[in-house]
């Protein structure tokens, strides 16, 4: 049976689409589903180290997010709303721009918060993406540190001209990171990691839980819909990962001793996957990953995920219903099952809502 991206819609109320963080992150709600029967219990995340073995090893992307948005005005008057993707090379950016389709190459753009600072359009390459050159050039990192803002996915609503929109900014700053977060490079947040705590990891350390770090830099594309007719067809976004010498050393430890990886979210999962070989063996490694992962496919690695509650045709929502039932197709009704239980409960959904633990 070809698996289209409509097997993957479920109805949720929007009330349900979490706009702010709950107070404190680990007091977020946490579904436990038991694969292969598909049971179902009703957690909170902070009873996750009485959840998991003694002797697990748990993996953690520990990506950053970078303050990516940002805004500009045209010297016509225009007001364009943009997105830093990544640096190629120094002096240019990719980005993402809205309100430019009048743009020309040439043309410079006033950056909003950083004084002095211009953009100049060098490149169009279709659908709002752009390569642009910061003047005067000056490293990313340090520009977008003046007038970057959080950026946030396009469901959570804010806008920047509203009453406390900077103290909004401040917090959303701090929440949508993990407490863990080391390397600079993501515009999306590895959500799964959002729900830890000091106090999460202490529980886990007195558990006998080992935690170990990877880096995925999550992309633009995490958020897109699939629009293929078949998921077999879908051209999966490029996220660029590493996975250290010591990491591959502990994992294929863990492997030896019969100890289970669990992966904390979708991302780490897609490290994992990658860089397993055919057996679960593990190597250093480092590049660009495209893995697409749905019903069937199978899991070399990863024995328990946690994640959060995704949206409908996406890739990620695709990913957890095949790690429900690896090498059928029967998580898609297992994993639509437990997300209609979650609407009924009133779960949160999405980056700031609530979490699954998946064993």
């Amino acid at each position: 049976m070809a698996l289209t991206p409509r097997d993957f819609e479920y109805s949720l109320p929007p009330e349900l689409i979490a706009q702010q963080p709950i107070a404190r992150r680990d007091r977020s709600r946490l579904m436990v589903l038991q694969r292969p029967e598909g049971g179902v219990r009703h957690r909170v995340f902070a009873d996750l180290p009485g959840l998991l073995r003694p002797g697990d090893l748990l993996v953690l992307n520990d990506t950053r997010v970078v303050p990516a948005r940002f805004y500009g005005r045209r010297r016509t008057g225009g007001r364009i709303e943009g997105l830093f993707l990544r640096e190629p090379e120094p002096g240019r950016w990719a980005v993402l721009l809205r309100n430019a389709g009048r743009c020309r190459a040439g043309e410079e753009i006033d950056l909003v918060g950083a004084d002095g600072v211009t953009l100049r359009l060098l490149e169009a390459g279709g659908k709002g993406h752009w390569t642009v050159s910061p003047r005067p050039e000056r490293p990313a990192a340090e520009i977008l540190g003046e007038a970057g803002h959080t950026p946030l996915p396009p469901y959570i609503r804010r806008r920047p001209d509203e009453p406390g929109a900077a103290e909004v900014e401040v917090a959303d700053r701090g929440r949508y990171q993990t407490v863990y977060a080391a390397r600079d490079g993501a515009v999306a947040a590895p959500t799964a990691g959002l729900h830890f705590t000091e106090e999460v990891f202490a529980g886990l350390a007195e558990r006998g839980v080992e935690t170990l770090r990877v880096t995925l830099h999550v992309g633009l594309g995490t958020f897109a819909p699939v629009k293929a007719e078949t998921l077999a067809e879908h051209n999966m976004h490029a996220e660029w990962y590493e996975l250290t010498d010591e990491a591959a050393a502990r994992l294929n430890e863990a492997r030896r001793a019969g100890r289970r990886i669990v992966a904390a979210g979708t991302t780490s999962v897609r490290v994992l996957e990658t860089a397993a070989d055919p057996a679960g063996r593990f190597a250093p490694a480092m590049g660009w990953t495209k893995l697409f992962l749905y019903p069937p496919a199978t899991f070399r690695a990863v024995g328990a995920l946690i994640t959060n509650f995704h949206l409908p045709r996406s890739t990620l929502l695709m990913l957890v219903a095949a790690f429900c039932a690896p090498g059928t197709v029967d998580g898609v009704g297992m994993i639509l099952k437990a997300y209609a239980e979650a609407v009924r409960l009133r779960y949160r959904f999405y980056s700031y809502g609530d979490a699954m633990l998946i064993e």
